[in-house]
């Protein structure tokens, strides 16, 4: 792997990206996954409920969600998502994001989505890279992946 670096530890997850940059010393996330769906009341009530992330903002339009914003418990991280609407100029197809999410505890998150009934499309592993985790495919199609591998840390 051309550029490889020692992963970092997990225990540091609480202090990832506090040192600096916009919005970073009160942990508000600056950098935001979105995705539509076709039924996005579902894929929010699915995701805090299966997962654990929380929503922390929903506005509606009529039967449509505009916009909700969900963070993830353990970090600095967001997710934005809406209801699908064909032909607006910020329109993403339901069903084709794919998400990485660092956990410290993966296997009480597998166990959970396990029980919830979730579809998990790759089982729990322990990777050849140090990461341990698994992948799950959401109701609208959207893949999932929870594991330990932070990322290579910032220079």
């Amino acid at each position: 792997m051309t550029g490889a670096t020692e992963p970092r530890d997990p225990s540091d997850i609480d202090s990832a990206g506090q040192g600096g940059g916009a919005g970073q010393a009160s942990g508000t996330p600056t950098v935001w996954a979105t995705l539509q769906a076709q039924d996005a009341n579902a894929l929010i009530i699915y995701l805090t409920e299966t997962f654990g992330f929380r929503l922390t903002a929903r506005y509606d339009d009529g039967d449509m969600v505009a916009h909700a914003e969900l963070l993830w418990p353990e970090g600095a991280g967001g997710l934005m998502l809406g209801s699908y609407r064909e032909g607006r100029e910020w329109s993403r197809r339901p069903g084709t994001a794919g998400t990485y999410i660092v956990v410290r505890d993966v296997d009480a998150l597998h166990e959970r989505a396990r029980r919830s009934g979730a579809e998990i499309i790759a089982a729990l592993v322990d990777t050849d890279y140090g990461s341990r985790e698994f992948t799950v495919k959401d109701p609208e199609g959207n893949l999932w992946s929870f594991g330990t591998y932070p990322g290579t840390p910032m220079p």
